[in-house]
C-alpha cells in the first residue's frame, strides 16, 4: 500500500510514506505539531486514485525523521525549507500540497513565498498558525528562546544516554489521546504512535516517546495581521487553488483565521472552504471518508495537469539529485 522512503539532508534524513505509483509525482502531505505521517494513514489511501500518489512526510524531529543537531533551535522556517529540499532531491519544479494544522500552516507559508512553485494547497483545520499582537509576540519569543536554550543544554550535558520514561502501549494511547485534547479518538492513536514511540531496551512490553522533546518549544512564524494579509494577498494574486476544511467541533480556526478566509474568499476565485459539522481537530483521521469526499472533487479539478510530470523515476532521479543537496 505504501513504500517507506528516506530523503538525505545535511543532518540525517527525512522519512516518509509514499502511497501509490512512485512514477507519478505525488501530492505532498504534512502533519501537525508533534504528530507524524501516520496521521494520514486512513486518508491517504482514499486519495490515491484521484491524486495518483501521495507522499506523507515526517518533518524534522517527528516520526522517523532525524532530529536536528544539539544546539539548534527548531523553527517553522526549517520545515518550509524541507519542502524546497524535497523539490531539489526529486527535481520537481512545482508541488501540490496538503497539510493538517501546523503542516497546513507550513503549506501556506511556502505558497505565499513561492506561489509559482505550487499547483494548489489544501489545509485541514488551519489557515495560519499565528497572528499575534506585537507585545505578546515579544513575550512568546523570549519564552521560546529560554526554553530552547535549556533543552539544548540538557542534550549537551546529558552523557548518560539514559532512556526516557516508558509506558505500556495502552498508557501511550491514553497519553496521546489526552495530549491531543481528545481530538484523536482513542482507537486511532495507534496510527501516530507507530512512528512516535520506540520499544524500551530495559522493560519488556513498554515504550518511550522518541520524537525530539525540543519540539515542545518550536519557534513559530510570529505573524501580525498585516503580514498575514500580505501572505494571503500573494496567494490571491496568483489565483492559487486553495481549499480549507474546518472542523465544526474544533476551535483551531479562530477569528483571525476567519478574517484571512474572508480576504481569500473576496479576492481568489479559486478559494473554497468546507465544514465538517461534528469534526474535531483530527477529523481527517477520525472521519477519513467524509474528508476524502470533500478533497477528491478538488483534486479532480486541479490535480490532472500535474500528473503527467512524473516523479522522474524512483532511483535514477534520487541518485542524480543527491549532488544538489
Amino acid at each position: 500500500m505504501f513504500t517507506e522512503i528516506q530523503i538525505p539532508v545535511p543532518w540525517g534524513h527525512i522519512s516518509g510514506l509514499w502511497y501509490g505509483d512512485r512514477s507519478i509525482q505525488p501530492l505532498i502531505a504534512l502533519h501537525g505539531w508533534l504528530d507524524n505521517s501516520g496521521t494520514f494513514a486512513k486518508l491517504a489511501p482514499l486519495l490515491v486514485e484521484a491524486a495518483g500518489s501521495v507522499l506523507c512526510i515526517d518533518l524534522p524531529g517527528h516520526g522517523r525523521s532525524s532530529h536536528l543537531p544539539a544546539g539548534i533551535l527548531y523553527h517553522i522556517a526549517e520545515f518550509i525549507r524541507v519542502l524546497t529540499r524535497i523539490m531539489q532531491y526529486y527535481n520537481w519544479s512545482k508541488i501540490s500540497l496538503l497539510g493538517h494544522s501546523m503542516g497546513g500552516g507550513v503549506c501556506l507559508y511556502f505558497a505565499s513565498l513561492y506561489p509559482s512553485k505550487v499547483d494548489f494547497l489544501i489545509s485541514i483545520d488551519v489557515v495560519i498558525r499565528r497572528i499575534n499582537k506585537p507585545n505578546f509576540a515579544v513575550k512568546a519569543l523570549r519564552y521560546t528562546m529560554e526554553k530552547a536554550l535549556r533543552d539544548n543544554q540538557r542534550l549537551v550535558d546529558d552523557t548518560s544516554n539514559e532512556e526516557p520514561p516508558s509506558y505500556t502501549f495502552a498508557e501511550c494511547e491514553r497519553r496521546l489521546y489526552e495530549a491531543s485534547g481528545r481530538s484523536i479518538l482513542l482507537e486511532n492513536c495507534k496510527y501516530i504512535l507507530e512512528r512516535n514511540i520506540s520499544k524500551s531496551r530495559i522493560f519488556a512490553d513498554r515504550y518511550y516517546f522518541s520524537r525530539d522533546t525540543r519540539l515542545k518549544y518550536i519557534m513559530d512564524q510570529q505573524s501580525v495581521e498585516a503580514l498575514g494579509k500580505a501572505m494571503a494577498m500573494r496567494i490571491c494574486a496568483a489565483k492559487l487553488p486553495y481549499m480549507v476544511l474546518r472542523g465544526g467541533a474544533s476551535s483551531n480556526i479562530g477569528p483571525d483565521s476567519l478574517k484571512i478566509i474572508g480576504w481569500l474568499t473576496e479576492d481568489n476565485p479559486n478559494f473554497e472552504t468546507h465544514l465538517i459539522a461534528d469534526g474535531l481537530h483530527h477529523f481527517h483521521l477520525n472521519q477519513p471518508e467524509a474528508t476524502a469526499n470533500l478533497i477528491i472533487p478538488f483534486l479532480k479539478r486541479y490535480r490532472p495537469q500535474s500528473l503527467g510530470d512524473g516523479a522522474q523515476s524512483d532511483v535514477s532521479s534520487e541518485l542524480r539529485s543527491k549532488a544538489k543537496l
